[in-house]
C-alpha cells in the first residue's frame, strides 16, 4: 500500500515540477520536500490540489502542515505524507469496507434489478442524438 501511495505522489510531483527538473526514481520515502525537491509554496498547494482530487477531502495536505512548526516542515519528508495518507486511507477503508465502485449488499427483496419508470414531477428521459 505505502508503495502505491508513494508511486502515486511521486507522479503528482512530477506533474506539478516537471520531468525535466525531476525524475520519478528520484523520489523516495526519504526525499525531502525542502531540501532535496526544493519545493515551493505553490507547489505545495499544486500538490494539496490533486491529493484533494485523488483522495478527496478526507486527506488535506494543509491542514496536515498546520499541524508542524515551522522547522517540521521543512524536515518533512515524501515518507511522513505517504504513512499519513496510508493511515487516512487505511482509517477510512476500516470504517466504509465497500470501495466506491463496488457492489455492495443489500437485504434480500430490498433491492430491485429492474429499471422503474419515472415517478411523478420527474423529467421524461430524453434521447441523445448527434448535435
Amino acid at each position: 500500500m505505502a508503495a502505491d501511495i508513494l508511486a502515486e505522489i511521486t507522479g503528482m510531483l512530477v506533474e506539478i515540477v516537471g520531468d525535466e527538473y525531476l525524475l520519478a526514481d528520484e523520489v523516495t520515502m526519504k526525499t525531502t520536500f525542502n531540501e532535496d525537491l526544493a519545493l515551493e509554496s505553490i507547489e505545495f498547494v499544486a500538490l494539496a490540489e490533486l491529493l484533494h482530487q485523488r483522495y478527496g477531502s478526507r486527506v488535506d495536505l494543509m491542514g496536515f502542515l498546520a499541524e508542524k512548526d515551522m522547522d517540521a516542515i521543512l524536515a518533512m519528508s515524501v515518507g511522513e505524507l505517504v504513512t499519513h495518507i496510508g493511515r487516512i486511507t487505511h482509517a477510512s477503508l476500516a470504517r466504509n469496507p465497500a470501495a466506491p465502485g463496488s457492489p455492495t449488499r443489500t437485504a434480500p427483496g430490498a433491492g430491485s434489478l429492474t429499471p422503474t419508470a419515472p415517478g411523478p414531477g420527474s423529467p421524461a428521459p430524453t434521447a441523445a442524438g448527434p448535435g
